[in-house]
Order: C-alpha cells, then structure tokens, then sequence
C-alpha cells in the first residue's frame, strides 16, 4: 500500500518541473492525480508517463487565475473520485525586478497567479475537505517569502502572501481536521532554469549554471524530485501531527550563508 493509497490529489501546474515530479510521486503511492494545468500538452504527457507506469491520472485544464476555470475543475474532480484528499498548490509564475521596473502589468500578473490562484483552489476546494471530514493542503511558497532576495519584487510579494496564507488556513481549520503547510525552496534546477539561461546567457550559460548553483551553500540547485519527496511526507500520515509550518529545502541558503 502506497502513502497516499487511494486518495485523490488535485496538484496545481502538475505537467511541469516540480508539479511533474509531484505528480508522479504521489501516483507512484497510490494517489489518484488531478493534474490541473494551463498547458494541456504537458499535462497529457504527464498523465501518459503516469498510466503507463500502472498509475492513475487525469488531465484537467485549468487556469488558476480565473475563478470559474477552477471551480469547473474542481467540480470535476469532485464529480469523478467523490472525494478530494489533498490539495497542491503549486502553479506559480517568476518574474526578475525591482519595485522601480516592475510595471503594473507585470504585477499583476504574477499576483493573479501566484496569489489568486492559491485562493480560488482553497476557495472551491475546502468546502470539499469540510464536508467530507478532513483533508490535507500544500502551498509552494519560497525563502523569497522570508529572505530578501534582490529583483524579486513582485514574486517576493507573491510568495509572502502565500506563507501567510498557509498560516491562517491552518489556524481557520483546526477543528475540520485540515493540515495545511507550505515548502520554501531555493533555486530547483527546472526547465525554467535552463530556459532562462538559454535566453538570457546564450554565450555564458555554463558559467551562470554554475554561479546560480553556487548561489546555495551545498554547492548546486535542488533536484524536483527532492522538492517531491518533502511534498509528500507533508501530504501523507506520517506528518500528521504537523500544520501551520513552513519548511525550507534550501541547501542551506537561509542559515549557512557566508
């Protein structure tokens, strides 16, 4: 039997990077996995990767920032597995700058994702795991929400409102028998990492790589697996005596810095 045998997961922007490496993990244990995803190319692939491995995962578009996408996807998730276990949320977008080049556009983008999206699935998704008796959330914050990190103003914003968010989840629903905790991570070497250096360092990229991996004291940037792996024992019964925390996986960024 698997950690999360038979319970249904929604996990957030689950075709890609760390949502990818949720996805399959959590399938690997059992879950049954709702990739909600605003690519849906990358969300069948997912999905494929998981059924061929014996697992079990469907596919459902959704854009986090748009509040009737969510609540459809949600309803039918509910509608299919009758139940909702455990809530991922983990889209997010990034954005470099500071709060002099950060446009008003720019922003808002990353509020509407990065926040409103975090409300509109614990918004439609919560009064699901009160009436059914419990259930468990996991917020993707960062140590952006903790560390001031430089050109990271909109996202710091971002990632703070999501830690503050886990905290009043957790206090709002003691007596439902909910857990809700979030992940800081550092830098996770994803497709967006190597996209970005790709873009941005096309005569240099190894020479950034290393200097961005550097950037955490163990010497490299995190695997999404192992990001998966924390997801899931706060997901499962063997953390079930924790809520209302922020866990770091950061190499050793927040303490051990020179």
């Amino acid at each position: 039997m698997g950690k999360l045998q038979d319970q249904t997961v929604i996990v957030t922007g689950g075709g890609k990077g760390i949502g990818e490496a949720i996805s399959t993990t959590f399938a690997a244990e059992g879950g049954r996995v709702a990739v909600f995803e605003f690519d849906e190319v990358a969300a069948g692939e997912v999905v494929d990767q998981i059924t061929k491995a014996g697992g079990t995962a469907e596919a459902f578009p959704c854009d986090v920032s748009d509040a009737d996408s969510v609540k459809s996807a949600v309803d039918a998730v509910a509608e299919k597995w009758g139940s909702i276990d455990v809530l991922v949320n983990n889209a997010g977008v990034a954005h470099i700058g500071t709060a002099c080049s950060t446009g008003p556009e720019d922003f808002e983008r990353v509020l509407n994702v990065n926040v409103k999206g975090v409300y509109h699935c614990l918004h439609f998704v919560l009064p699901q795991m009160v009436k059914q008796g419990g259930g468990v959330v996991l917020n993707m914050s960062s140590i952006a929400a903790v560390a001031g990190l430089p050109d990271r103003f909109a996202y710091s914003a971002s990632k703070g409102a999501v830690h503050t968010m886990t905290l009043s989840v957790a206090a709002d629903h003691l007596n439902d028998k909910i857990r809700c905790n979030c992940i800081c991570p550092a830098r996770v070497h994803t497709p967006f990492v190597d996209g970005y250096l790709e873009q941005n360092y096309p005569d240099n990229r190894d020479e950034m790589f290393a200097k961005l991996s550097a950037a955490q004291p163990i010497g490299r940037m995190a695997k999404p697996a192992e990001i998966a792996n924390l997801a899931l024992y706060l997901c499962s019964e063997d953390s079930s005596f924790i809520t209302g925390q922020a866990f770091p996986i950061d190499g050793g960024y927040m303490n051990l810095r020179p």
